[in-house]
């Protein structure tokens, strides 16, 4: 759900929702239109993770998120200097090998050609970090020291609205919602970089636009969030919305069963129940890392790529989650990959 940028905006509290676009049940989304920027809108973001094979067969996650903000600032100002929305972007890669993320993080006010997003398709930016959409072909790119991609990523199919027609409700109260689809079984073709050592790799992604203009709510502490992509070519999205006490705000998700329309669930059908946890030596957080779930009454497991996905990222969004590769289980049988979104732990 890519929603860790709500925490972010804490520094923009002042600033009301009514001062930006609502959320309305019943408008349509229209594509390719709705695939770029909406700013307008209080927060957005484009998140892609996925799972990669190089030529030797090593398994890796990835992750590449672009943000938008409005910060409601300079409105009047007609310098194209003024800082009325910010871009930041947060990438890494989940490497068994070395046991925890590769991470980093860009932030910038929006200002051409530095950084920005375009309002009539997928193209957002920051100097050489880039995600454009052409036709159906995403294209990803991120340099850094430690760690590069190059990826192309097809999509399989047209975007896949959640929620109710697009319209994602996240508590009780209607008001607080966001537009919000998907693209499951991207097909994923590139090169990888790591330190020195260049990969061919091969995979399946996954990439949600979400935009908004409320903040959290008072009444959550935090999230859960799964995107799988399911191996019979379906996928599922599933969500939860924690009190401070852990117990459950609100729930839901949509479910495609290979080849089946694309089912919404409600809070009744969406049931995460965390399983062996894992403290990280860095913050001593403690994160629930395997999990049961029980979705429209089907009992599965989400198992970790690796323990240690936490993602520290106060340098920009000013926050630290757990975000990582996972399994989808049935029984002892794999029936998909994908990642899982934690926070407020």
């Amino acid at each position: 759900m890519g929603m860790v940028l709500c925490w972010c905006l804490t520094l923009l509290t002042a600033v009301q929702a009514s001062d930006f676009a609502p959320v309305v049940q019943g408008r349509p989304l229209v594509f390719r239109a709705d695939t770029g920027a909406h700013p307008d809108y209080r927060t957005e973001w484009w998140y892609i993770t996925g799972w990669l094979t190089d030529e030797d067969g090593a398994e890796r996650g990835f992750q590449v998120t672009f943000f938008r903000v409005a910060t409601g600032i300079g409105a009047d100002n007609p310098s194209r200097f003024a800082p009325r929305q910010l871009i930041l972007a947060h990438a890494a890669i989940a490497d068994p090998a070395t046991g925890h993320l590769l991470h980093a993080e860009r932030a910038e006010r929006g200002l051409e050609p530095l950084a920005g997003a375009a309002q009539d398709r997928t193209q957002a930016w920051i100097k050489d970090w880039g995600l454009i959409l052409d036709d159906d072909r995403y294209r990803a790119r991120i340099e850094t020291e430690a760690f590069a991609f190059d990826l192309s990523l097809i999509a399989a199919g047209p975007p896949l609205l959640n929620g109710r027609a697009g319209f994602s409700q996240k508590t009780p109260d209607p008001n607080h919602a966001s537009y919000y689809y998907s693209r499951p079984q991207l097909a994923v073709t590139g090169r990888m970089r790591l330190n020195t050592e260049e990969h061919q790799v091969t995979g399946r992604a996954w990439l949600d636009h979400e935009w908004s203009s409320q903040l959290l709510s008072e009444e959550a502490q935090g999230w859960d969030w799964i995107g799988i992509n399911l191996h019979d070519g379906g996928s599922l999205m599933a969500f939860q919305m924690r009190h401070p006490d852990g117990s459950v705000l609100w729930s839901a998700g949509t479910l495609v069963a290979g080849g089946a329309d694309p089912r919404y669930l409600t809070p009744a059908q969406v049931r995460f129940q965390p399983q062996r946890r894992w403290r990280s030596p860095r913050t001593g957080k403690l994160y629930p890392v395997t999990w049961e779930l029980e979705i429209d009454g089907q009992a599965w497991q989400l198992l970790p790529l690796m323990d240690d996905q936490e993602l520290d990222g106060r340098q920009s969004t000013g926050v630290l989650y757990w975000e990582g590769g996972v399994r989808l289980m049935a029984a002892d049988r794999e029936i998909g990959r994908g990642y899982l979104e934690m926070t407020g732990y």
